[in-house]
């Protein structure tokens, strides 16, 4: 005889914590998700439901195959996985655990998930994120993006964080550094913004008119007359 654990029945949404990588699509109009591990091919929204990785017709998560979002309880847990090499740029997620699940000792595996809170780490200098750039890499129509500060943008594609959120919408957050976030679940006006975020946002567009001044320079040294001396 096979006994089975009691169904639970929570009283308000469960919580977990997971880290992923940021994405930005090819036309720069939403902004998403993709995981380190299993089903890090297909990036999601803040808003999401599962599929099976593998193709097959059951529902999200089946105990027969591996296929669901994965979360861990604790978020030290989580943040731990941010040590890794390969990890150092991805972001830590808090996310509400939505739809059917299979509760495990240290995490859950579910059907469905809202993103509510996305914290990034610092740019590669050590310096407080302002936004998140271009990592050089990314999936068909999507590109993963980086943790970085207005100095190191160097024209790269890039979306500041309070951008980020509002290209996630449904409530997202996006936290930076020791704590500074930003919460739009629109494309709010700019008296939505506090100092913390407007004073990121002035950075990021110093740091792309530095750089529109700087090559703007490079191509008038190089221009008509620019070249040589009358003597």
């Amino acid at each position: 005889m096979r006994l089975r654990l009691p169904e639970e029945r929570p009283t308000e949404p469960l919580t977990g914590y997971k880290i992923a990588h940021p994405m930005l699509s090819q036309d720069g109009t939403r902004a998403g998700f993709t995981g380190v591990s299993l089903g890090g091919a297909l990036p999601y929204g803040v808003l999401a439901d599962a599929s099976c990785v593998y193709g097959l017709r059951h529902r999200a998560p089946s105990r027969r195959c591996d296929c669901g979002f994965h979360c861990v309880h604790d978020r030290t847990v989580a943040e731990a996985l941010l040590c890794t090499t390969e990890h150092r740029a991805a972001a830590l997620l808090e996310v509400t655990v939505l739809g059917r699940y299979i509760r495990f000792e240290r995490g859950f595996r579910y059907a469905r998930q809202r993103v509510r809170t996305a914290t990034v780490g610092p740019c590669v200098c050590g310096t407080v994120a302002a936004a998140l750039a271009d990592a050089g890499w990314g999936r068909p129509g999507w590109r993963a993006l980086a943790p970085s500060c207005a100095g190191c943008l160097r024209g790269r594609t890039s979306v500041s964080l309070a951008g980020f959120a509002r290209l996630g919408a449904e409530g997202l957050r996006v936290v930076a550094g020791k704590g500074a976030s930003v919460a739009l679940t629109g494309p709010g006006p700019a008296d939505d913004l506090g100092v913390p975020e407007l004073a990121a946002e002035a950075a990021l567009l110093q740091a792309r008119l530095d750089w529109f001044q700087a090559q703007l320079a490079r191509l008038g040294e190089h221009g008509p007359g620019g070249g040589g001396r009358q003597g």
